[in-house]
């Protein structure tokens, strides 16, 4: 690599990435999993950075994150929301929200935790997200499931909120960026 050429990239912009993937039961529920290093308490899906400098995709990140999370080994399915998060003080991110698809008994069983990350599993109802979830993202999941349920295709969203109702916003009220 050039001189210039190193240079150049260590001028760009920099984003983090992740990926996650939305594991459902049979009546419904929402796999979610009890983080240790959070300070606030809220809980995740499955998932977490993607290693881009290792040359991971975020679809591998997604499957890698499962089986090293939670010791399950499932391929992801459609692609359901691409968020862009940005807050105050650090870097955005990019979160890629894949299908797990349902999880049967037997794999429900089968269900083992990294204990340096996680403390616990659980599956929630829907109505209960913003219990256990930050607001971004119990957006995300709820804008995940409805492109589930539609086959509409991956919701595009900025802060958990559909990306071109904040493009309108925006161009009403600029410099109001939704959180």
């Amino acid at each position: 690599m050039s001189l210039d050429f190193a240079t150049y990239l260590a001028g760009l912009p920099r984003i983090l990435a992740g990926a996650n993937t939305l594991f459902r039961s049979a009546d419904g529920r929402l796999l979610l999993v009890e983080p240790n290093y959070r300070d606030d308490g809220t809980w995740t899906l499955p998932g977490g950075t993607i290693e881009s400098d290792e040359g991971e995709t975020p679809r591998q990140a997604a499957r890698r994150e499962t089986v090293e999370e939670i010791g399950l080994d499932i391929a992801p399915g459609a692609l359901l929301a691409v968020d862009w998060v940005s807050r105050p003080g650090r870097p955005p991110l990019t979160s890629y929200l894949y299908d797990g698809g349902v999880l049967d008994e037997a794999q429900l069983g089968a269900i083992r935790l990294q204990e340096e990350e996680l403390d616990s599993w659980q599956l929630t109802p829907v109505e209960d997200l913003d219990r256990y979830l930050t607001p971004g993202a119990a957006r995300r999941v709820r804008a995940a499931l409805g492109a589930l349920a539609t086959g509409a295709g991956p919701a595009e969203l900025v802060n958990g909120h559909p990306a071109e109702q904040v493009e309108r916003e925006t161009r009403e009220k600029p410099g109001t960026p939704r959180s």
